[in-house]
């Protein structure tokens, strides 16, 4: 077993530094043909089997890319509910995320090397010719150097790549003359202006017409940018210098990088996540794998693959080292603080990080990589997508899904790495989630929760540029390539740069005088080719061995990180004391909080305040391990605030032709029927009511009887509304907001709160629906007449049972027991009773908990009432609730009566209730640490 392309260095043999580098890394990669053995049992995939996976991926793409064409080109991006194209000021912003968006025909351009890699070469020519006719680089906007670098740039060089390619093959492309390149280096030309800082990072934004300082630019105020914005340019800019022979944009693009590490903290060798791009002061002093930092990491490696530049290396070594040492919990990748990193900054992780185990393919050290993307795909297996940020004991933090492609990637570089046959299951998996849960007659569609498996109106440009084309790679065979893939580097939008650059117009030094390199041990730096009996064990059990531990990680257990106190001092002293579990009445817990410099202070009211004192605490570790607790705490005080909102529900059209394939977020109300106590929730053909608002007597009764009635907000309470429709027959409500463009993607989630009096007459499910939502229904409405809807606390399952299923389910079956229970956390919500006309609305939280996270300081609750296992995470109705110490039984519980459920939780105060910490001598107590530190 040998790595590709290494001809004349042995395994342990040191290698020349000037070697071209793809001959050492050979892009990381294993030869799939040249691998170990599958592991007995471990059901090798036939070659049948691959294939007809191959082509399932190929008729998904064909499903997005011919619906993006069909219903939104020119757009930027395809709205798949709604079947049309997103325009930049025509729709609701959605902040930074519409940064993307430049009126430059994005998804098209972003997919035009994946058409190529996908053998869709008549469609690929198609494509570049209607980019050179139609898209217009000289538009008046405002969008993300970052963004429009990575999609754009990159799009635009990877389809010069393939088009170069395939010209020289002789039988496509033989028109092409370079236009993209052009295109390219004048896109190039339009991103330089961002560069006009003392440091060299570039302004987060540029205006494509008028640049940065321009009057009419609109943009150049900002300070701040993140380090992965800034650090994430080398690969395209260098690219586009030696394809053009100028040499301007890789010198801006090295600049920024020298910057940045100029700036890293010495002590720790880490970065964080956002810089300030005038002074080089960090702004955000947290460091972790994951979203701000993730490519400015991966660039440094990939750097080194195409430039040969050793400095590039040297670099990510130092960085990896720093990683590997602070941040690497296994199987957890934790934030730190940049200047005290044994010091967790949060206690979630987000989704981006999911490329990290693809890029420590890239270096070579497959164990952390099998152990961490093992645990991402236990997340996944139990929520169907990965969340964007999840909890370290696996629960959802943040719950949308935009279908991100990071860990499809980490998933075909292993395969490649290890040919295990394991890997292609997972990538089964994925694409049987996507068919199932993300499809829709329109494409493709987000996840805006992934435990209600509600949709988001968006099609990002990534799923096409990205997904596909690392499922198909996963699932091909050489032979079904039309050129060799080890012959380009992925850039992070999976675009493709041909190896051969390295030697192209070399105008640049290789190493810059400017940075101090000689303080770097070269004896961490491993410079010969690597000895892939180290890599890869000779064991055909080896990747087998490093999972198996963790395939019960997510469901019955609940790791934890080993504290750096406890790891410093083996196993004798106990673990430090969570949040969750502390109890003010414990006098071994009181005495842990002396020894980590926290009182607690009994005001006279009941209520107790914690302050920590880090120069009060018996050691430094101890410290630490004091601003951990003091941290959860008000973690956990904010999460209990979320938890005590209704989570969302789900609007599911299931009838013809749509069988359930699209769902729609939907806010709950706080009287009505419990859909998460009712599993099969409540299904029905839905009707418009007479009057439309519903706040007098239904004069349609015979239309809406045993039916689900469709209304409007406003004129009345939500609670009349649900009245008068349930005297009229009704079996639900919806109600639809009547602000005009009102839309769940921009919107936080609404609750229909009741009016002030006892509602417990109201029996029948009511769900709220903004107005984008709303009108989804209504338009199927005029388009099929019958519509059939499903209202539950999350979508149900997607497939061909949809289509026979009975036209309307039985009343019996609406009123079953839930045995799952409804989600543990939501977005910010706001509940609000309508009131009549001219009366305006009021907000009025049920049952709010007394503090707030931005300025309450202390509980409200006598400390003798604490449960020491009543803590946030396992708020009533959780679906995932936190495990106790030892717990080992699955998270799924059996359903409860209501009665024992009610009298279970009534027994339990809320320990934030009681305590809480003081955040003012909080954050002096950390920013002081940092002043001493510097």
């Amino acid at each position: 077993m040998a790595l590709s392309g290494a001809p004349g260095c042995r395994a342990g043999e040191r290698g020349p530094r000037w070697r071209r580098p793809w001959k050492l890394l050979a892009l990381g990669l294993l030869s799939a043909s040249s691998v170990l053995a599958a592991a007995p049992g471990a059901g090798a995939m036939s070659r049948e089997e691959k294939r007809r996976l191959g082509n399932q991926v190929l008729e998904m793409f064909d499903h997005a890319y011919s619906n993006y064409m069909e219903h939104a080109y020119p757009a930027d991006e395809l709205m798949p509910l709604t079947c049309r194209g997103r325009v930049r000021g025509q729709e609701p912003s959605r902040g930074d995320v519409d940064d993307a968006l430049g009126k430059f025909s994005l998804t098209l351009i972003d997919t035009l090397d994946t058409l190529v890699v996908l053998n869709k070469t008549k469609e690929f020519e198609e494509a570049v010719k209607k980019v050179i006719k139609d898209v217009n680089l000289d538009n008046d906007i405002v969008v993300s150097v970052f963004e429009t670098n990575i999609r754009v740039l990159g799009g635009l060089l990877g389809g010069h790549s393939v088009a170069i390619m395939l010209k020289e093959k002789g039988e496509y492309m033989q028109w092409y003359n370079g236009e993209l390149l052009h295109m390219a280096k004048e896109l190039g030309y339009k991103l330089l202006p961002a560069f006009n800082t003392t440091s060299g990072l570039p302004y987060p934004r540029v205006n494509l017409k008028f640049g940065v300082r321009h009057p009419e630019a609109r943009t150049g105020t900002e300070t701040d940018t993140c380090t992965a914005c800034a650090g994430t340019l080398i690969l395209e800019f260098a690219a586009l210098s030696r394809f053009t022979g100028t040499s301007i944009f890789e010198e801006y693009a090295r600049k920024a990088l020298d910057f940045i590490w100029e700036k890293r903290q010495r002590s720790s060798n880490l970065v964080g996540v956002t810089i300030n791009i005038h002074t080089g002061d960090w702004v955000r002093k947290d460091s972790g794998v994951g979203a701000g930092i993730d490519s400015y990491y991966e660039y440094l490696l990939k750097a080194y693959v195409l430039l040969g530049d050793d400095s590039f290396l040297e670099r990510f070594n130092t960085h990896y080292d720093a990683i590997m040492r602070y941040i690497s919990q296994p199987p957890l990748l934790l934030d730190v603080h940049i200047h005290k990193p044994m010091l967790n900054a949060r206690t979630w992780m987000d989704s981006l990080l999911a490329f990290f185990p693809g890029l420590q393919v890239l270096k070579g050290d497959i164990r952390p990589a099998i152990e961490t993307h093992e645990m991402l795909y236990q997340v996944i297996k139990k929520h169907n997508f990965l969340p964007e940020a999840f909890t370290t004991d696996f629960r959802v933090h943040w719950a949308q899904h935009p279908l991100r492609p990071e860990f499809a990637e980490s998933t075909y570089f292993l395969y490649k790495a290890t040919g295990d046959p394991y890997y292609l299951e997972v990538g089964k998996t994925l694409i049987e989630n996507l068919n199932k849960y993300a499809r829709v007659p329109c494409g493709f569609a987000a996840m805006k929760d992934v435990r209600t498996g509600s949709h988001e109106d968006r099609m990002d440009s990534f799923f096409l540029a990205e997904m596909f084309k690392y499922l198909y790679l996963l699932f091909a065979d050489k032979e079904d390539m039309i050129f060799d893939i080890e012959d380009y580097i992925f850039t992070t939008e999976a675009h493709l740069l041909p190896l051969w650059l390295s030697t192209t117009n070399q105008t640049i030094s290789k190493k810059n005088t400017s940075t101090e390199y000689t303080e770097l041990d070269d004896s961490n730096f491993d410079w010969t080719c690597p000895n892939t009996q180290i890599l890869f064990p000779n064991d055909p059990m080896f990747a087998q061995s490093i999972r198996e531990p963790l395939k019960n990680v997510v469901d019955k257990s609940c790791p934890r990180g080993i504290s750096r106190a406890e790891e410093s001092l083996g196993s004798g002293p106990k673990p430090p004391l969570r949040a969750r579990d502390f109890m003010a009445s414990n006098p071994e817990h009181l005495e842990i909080l002396k020894k980590m410099g926290v009182s607690l202070i009994h005001l006279k009211d009941g209520r107790v305040q914690l302050v920590q004192h880090a120069v009060q605490a018996a050691s430094s570790l101890d410290a630490e391990d004091g601003l951990r607790f003091m941290q959860e705490m008000i973690e956990l005080s904010s999460q209990q605030q979320k938890e005590q909102q209704l989570p969302p529900r789900a609007v599911q059209i299931v009838s013809h032709p749509f069988f359930g394939r699209v769902v729609l977020t939907a806010g709950p109300a706080q009287f009505g029927m419990d859909l998460s106590k009712h599993k099969a929730g409540t299904r029905g053909f839905v009707a418009t009511i007479k009057p439309y608002n519903g706040c007098s007597e239904i004069t349609n009764p015979e239309a809406v009887k045993e039916k689900i009635a469709l209304m409007q907000r406003g004129q009345c309470m939500f609670a009349e509304k649900a009245r008068n429709i349930q005297k009229a027959g009704a079996i639900g409500g919806i109600v639809i907001d009547d602000n005009e463009g009102s839309s769940s993607d921009t919107a936080p989630l609404f609750q229909m709160a009741g009016d002030g009096k006892n509602t417990d007459d109201i029996t029948i499910p009511m769900l709220f629906l903004f107005n984008k939502e709303g009108n989804i229904i209504l338009d199927a409405i005029r388009e099929y007449e019958a519509v059939e809807v499903l209202l539950s606390d999350k979508a149900k399952d997607r497939d061909l049972e949809m289509e026979n299923m009975d036209q309307k389910s039985s009343e019996n079956d609406s009123h079953k027991p839930n045995s799952e229970e409804a989600p543990s956390e939501s977005q910010d919500a706001g509940a609000v009773s309508e009131e009549p006309e001219g009366g305006g609305e009021s907000s009025a939280v049920g049952a709010p908990d007394p503090l707030s996270p931005a300025s309450a300081a202390s509980a409200s609750a006598p400390v003798a009432d604490q449960d020491p296992h009543a803590s946030g995470p396992a708020e009533a109705g959780a679906p995932e609730p936190a495990c106790t110490p030892g717990d080992s039984q699955p998270q799924e519980q059996n359903a409860q009566t209501e009665a024992s459920s009610k009298a279970h939780w009534d027994s339990k105060v809320q320990p934030m209730e009681s305590i809480l910490a003081d955040w003012n001598e909080d954050i002096e107590a950390f920013e002081m640490m940092e002043k001493d530190e510097l």
